[in-house]
């Protein structure tokens, strides 16, 4: 069997058991789920007339700001998953179990390859589930192509893997899972402070910078483009930079300090 097999057939191990780790232990992956989609109905019910009052110039009604702040609600999904992946790894680093893979015969970047991809299809399922909860309560792409719902998902994926990069590094470096759990909250904490709910120009001159200077403002900017046929500008550009910026250096900081810890 060749390396490539092995390596193939080693992640796919590693897959399936943190896909079962997650089945058998649903409580975290649950809250994470329920975080955006009590936001999503929290904004649209309660702050929706107050905060669609910088929408559009002069206001918008309630299924304007729901097909408005849907795209922001989507990444938040992501960044919220993550943070379950740096809580895993954390776990996975404390209690031994990475001891003990070391000493086997397996392709060892495959322990962190299986919570990449892991989370990856943990987050992809998080948005399709927010995103039908959205439909239910009035959201509508009406204006969307095919291909446009196709590079949607590509970069909802992408963003999805440059995110699960960072926290699996975030997770290493962690002594234990609490820890963890704090140090990957800034991935939820962002999308609060980008575009995701009022446009970056509406906000105070002093705070804008902070809004639009970070990755989650333009990628939620290009969804919500892609989506609802709004301008995207640079933001796909940007977009792109900020996902494969953000891929490249977690990989590389989580396969050093995974190669590195003798843990």
């Amino acid at each position: 069997m060749s390396a490539f097999s092995l390596a193939v057939r080693d992640s796919n191990t590693m897959l399936r058991r943190n896909l079962l780790h997650a089945r058998r232990y649903p409580s975290l992956t649950l809250n994470l789920l329920l975080t955006p989609i009590m936001l999503l109905l929290l904004f649209v019910y309660i702050f929706g007339d107050v905060m669609s009052a910088g929408i559009g110039g002069g206001g918008a009604d309630r299924s304007e700001y729901i097909a408005y702040i849907v795209p922001g609600i989507l990444m938040m999904t992501i960044g919220g998953a993550t943070v379950g992946t740096a809580v895993s790894v954390s776990t996975d680093m404390s209690e031994g179990i990475i001891a003990r893979f070391r000493t086997m015969a397996i392709h060892r970047p495959s322990v962190l390859i299986g919570h990449v991809v892991g989370s990856v299809l943990q987050s992809i399922a998080g948005v399709v589930l927010v995103g039908a909860v959205a439909v239910a309560i009035g959201f509508r792409s009406t204006d969307a192509t095919v291909l446009e719902w196709i590079a949607a998902f590509g970069l909802l994926a992408l963003f999805a893997l440059a995110l699960t990069w960072i926290a699996v590094g975030m997770g290493l470096v962690s002594p234990n899972a609490e820890a963890a759990s704090n140090n990957a909250l800034p991935l939820v904490l962002l999308p609060l402070f980008s575009s995701a709910f009022i446009p970056a120009d509406t906000m105070p001159g002093w705070f804008q910078p902070i809004a639009e200077y970070q990755p989650f403002t333009p990628a939620i900017e290009t969804l919500r483009g892609l989506l609802l046929g709004t301008e995207i500008g640079h933001n796909g550009w940007l977009a792109i930079a900020w996902c494969l910026g953000l891929a490249v250096l977690g990989y590389f900081w989580s396969t050093s300090k995974f190669n590195r810890d003798p843990k």
